[in-house]
């Protein structure tokens, strides 16, 4: 497989493999990898939509190639792929840093735009930022604005 920057991925996390990750066998636990990539992928929906609240909506067949062990350092990349009226579509790659083989890829991640009720609510972008200029500004909790 191709690495992640030759596959368009433009957000990126690394995570180390420790003992509580790991699953009976020894090695790293699907439930935990699923875990982390979820969270990553909203933190990179409300980058991309401007709003906390997202909310996930899809995750589709979900592809496990490999595995890790302890110590190992995994990668995941995320690309948006489809900017819906409320919703923003991406792309999951996760590689072991390690061994360089793909651990597993979700072709399909959907998240959607809510607002304070938890309606879907349109956000109004249509293409992928590289820059900080969406990310919300108002603290979830308390409503307050953050003067930069």
């Amino acid at each position: 497989m191709a690495q992640t920057e030759d596959m368009g991925i433009n957000f990126h996390t690394r995570k180390w493999v420790k003992p509580e990750d790991l699953n009976a066998n020894g090695t790293l636990f699907g439930g935990s990898l699923l875990r982390w990539i979820d969270e990553e992928a909203a933190i990179y929906a409300i980058i991309q939509l401007g709003n906390y609240r997202v909310v996930t909506k899809f995750i589709s067949e979900i592809n496990f190639e490999a595995s890790a062990q302890q110590g190992d350092l995994i990668e995941m990349g995320l690309i948006a792929t489809h900017f819906g009226r409320t919703s923003l579509t991406m792309r999951a790659v996760v590689r072991n840093m390690i061994t360089r083989r793909t651990i597993l890829t979700i072709d399909r991640i959907v998240f959607v735009n809510v607002d304070e009720e938890g309606r879907p609510t349109p956000h109004g972008y249509s293409s992928i930022t590289y820059n900080r200029d969406r990310m919300p500004t108002e603290h979830p909790q308390t409503g307050t604005i953050r003067t930069v």
